[in-house]
Parts: C-alpha cells; structure tokens; sequence
C-alpha cells in the first residue's frame, strides 16, 4: 500500500494511530466526526417584540372595521308627477254688479296642473351618514277662465274706469270699459321650488333599514328659492261695434330665498314598506314684483295722458315664511329601486297676489305704482314617481 493511500489518525479511543485507506475517509468523517454549524449554537431569542412596532401590522384593526362599513349605493336620483292647486284670498271686482251678477277675479279658479319633481343627490363618509341632494319641481298653467255676457246689451261697467286721458290706438279707453257688452278674466299661475340640502342620518338610511319596523331620522338644513307667480287678465268687449275688446293685465311675482331646516321620518312597518314625513321651515327675503298693462286685443299698447305706456313695474321687499311637509308611503321594490306616492302641503305667508293689486283706477302712473303684501296662500297636491340608486 503506497502512503498517498494511507491516512494516519490518532483514535479518540485509545490514543492509538488507526490507519484507514483514503477512499474510506470521507464516509468515515460524515458518520462519525460532523462539524456543527455555527448556527445550531445559537439560543432561540426568549423576548418576542411588540407586533406594532415596526408597522407591520398597523392596518390590521382598520381591515377588520372595513368588513363592518356598509356597502350600500351612494348616488341616489328620482323623479315624480305632480297634481296640484292652491288656495286664494278674497277677489277683487272686476265690475259693477249688474242685477244679482259680478264677476271677481276669484271667479277664475286655481284648477289641477300637471307638474314635475327632481332629486338628485349623494352619501358622504365611510358610515354614510352624510349626504348633499338637489331638489327641483314645479306646477304651471294653474288657472281658468270665467265670463259674463251683459244682458241688456252694452251695460257693463268695468273695473278699473279708465280716465279721459288714457287711449287705445287713438280710442279713449273708457270705450272698452264703459257700456261693455262682454266680459271675462282668466288666471294662470305657476310655481318653481329649488333647493340644496345637506343630510345627516342619524341611524341608518331609510332604505336599508331593518325589516323588523325600524325607524329612521335624518335632519337637513339647506338652502331654498320658492317662486309664486299670479297673472290675472280681463279682458273686456266695448259696446260700441268695430272697437274689438281691450286686455288688462296684473302680473305679481314672488322670489322668495333663504336658510331652511327639516327633517325626515321614515317608520318601516312592512317588510319592504316605509312610511315618510319630511317637515320644513324657511324664513326668507322676499323679492316682490308688479307689472300691470294695458292693450288692445291687436297689441296696441295704451298711453296715458303724456303719452307714457300703460305698463308700470313695482317693486317691493319683505321678509316671508314658509312651511312645507311631504307624507306619503315608499315601497322599497329592491335595494336599488323605489316607488312612492304621497301628498305635500306649502303654505306661505306674507307675499303679495294678483287679487290684491287689482286697481280701481286707470289714470297716472301714480294710479298703477304699488305692492300691497301680506296675503298667503296654500299650495297643494299628490306626487307619486320613483328613486334609483346607484
């Protein structure tokens, strides 16, 4: 055996030299001598550190409170048809009686328009407790006609009397309003409500409530432009042949503006059925105006004595109120739809109405300049339409 085959090493055993042939020293060194690692000598770590500190786990509590959040639409949009009226106060005479007959300007009624209302609107915040929503609606064409024929022919006298001073195309306007033959007025009248509210819920949304007959309340406060607007025209036949008929009309507009506050009340009382109330109270800057002119059925336009149109514009600006409330029933068909029908009531007081600025007199400018305020009237009438969300 040459000595390149041969190791010699000691023996732990004896203090002997073993010699063992180069081709079993490998498998010799594996079995029975191994060198430990370095890191088998290390003690596990017997302190563990805090498991925020380092920020690995700081989102844990928020993913765990997002699960929680409610995951409900937040855009929210409807639209209904409107069916309403309003209420008057005393007419005024639009002539002077004749036998037991007089026509007033509360002859021509309110009727029963059509109208439309819009809502648009969106949830804030990770509860969707807060909201901002835009309202529009509206009623137009609210009016009629009423008339009288005299009897004997040509013996109505009109009111307004006409001075000597004011013509028609060259005609004395006391003409059409002296010895008329025919008479009538006509109303039509119109209504715009816009409004920017901001909601806050207080428990959950209305539509997402329980099915055990829960209860929700939200309050707003916003701000609010309502409009009346009256225009009464009577329009009278002269008595004497050729002559046609003449048109006097009052046109007396409301812009009220202002901060309002409400609420809504929504009570589940069926599994997918609410029933809703929604109060509101404004007080508002009223801006107030009055246009009352004279033509003849052709458009020619009266002067009075100076040659000055017919036509005098007034102004006026009062403080007003208003006080509105919608109640009615929601079917809540899905979670992204639902149907309503109802009925809303808005009074509003101290503004100024076509009856109220009927002249007795056409003479000056003087004779026509003027808002007389202080009057109130009801607006009222059914809606029903629906709500999307998404």
């Amino acid at each position: 055996m040459s000595c390149s085959s041969v190791i010699r090493r000691r023996s732990w055993l004896g203090g002997g030299v073993v010699i063992l042939h180069a081709a079993f020293w490998p498998a010799f060194v594996a079995a029975v001598d191994p060198v430990p690692s370095p890191e088998a000598d290390v003690a596990p770590p017997l302190y563990i550190g805090e498991p925020l500190a380092d920020g690995s786990l700081a989102g844990t509590p928020n993913a765990v409170g997002v699960d929680m959040l409610p995951d409900w639409p937040r855009w929210f949009a409807g639209a209904s048809g409107l069916v309403m009226t309003r209420t008057l106060g005393t007419g005024a005479a639009t002539m002077q009686p004749l036998g037991a007959a007089q026509l007033s300007t509360g002859d021509a009624t309110p009727s029963w328009p059509g109208g439309v209302d819009f809502h648009l609107g969106r949830w804030f915040g990770p509860h969707q407790h807060h909201a901002v929503e835009f309202i529009y609606w509206g009623v137009y064409g609210m009016g009629s006609t009423a008339g009288l024929t005299s009897v004997p022919p040509n013996s109505i006298e009109a009111i307004p009397q006409a001075a000597a001073g004011v013509t028609i195309a060259g005609e004395s306007a006391g003409s059409y309003f002296i010895d008329g033959g025919a008479q009538s007025v006509s109303r039509s009248d119109l209504v715009n409500d816009i409004e920017i509210n901001w909601v806050y819920a207080l428990w959950d949304r209305p539509e997402f409530l329980p099915r055990d007959g829960a209860i929700s309340l939200m309050w707003l406060a916003g701000f609010r432009f309502f409009q009346v607007e009256d225009v009464l025209t009577l329009t009278t036949v002269a008595g004497s042949p050729g002559l046609g008929s003449a048109d006097l009309a009052v046109a007396t507009n409301n812009n009220l503006f202002g901060g309002q506050i409400g609420a809504k009340f929504d009570w589940r009382f069926l599994p997918r059925v609410r029933f809703m109330a929604v109060p509101k109270f404004m007080l508002a800057g009223n801006s107030i105006t009055n246009t009352t002119s004279l033509a003849s059925d052709t458009g020619a336009v009266a002067t009075f004595s100076d040659g000055t149109p017919v036509s005098v514009h007034s102004t006026l600006g009062v403080f007003s109120w208003l006080g509105s409330i919608d109640a009615g029933l929601a079917w809540d068909v899905t979670d992204q739809w639902t149907l309503s029908l109802g009925y809303r009531v808005v009074g509003v007081g101290n503004i100024a109405q076509a009856d109220g600025q009927w002249p007795t007199l056409i003479a000056t400018p003087a004779s026509l300049t003027g808002v007389s305020a202080g009057s109130s009237t009801i607006v009222h009438g059914g809606f029903a339409g629906f709500e999307a969300r998404y």
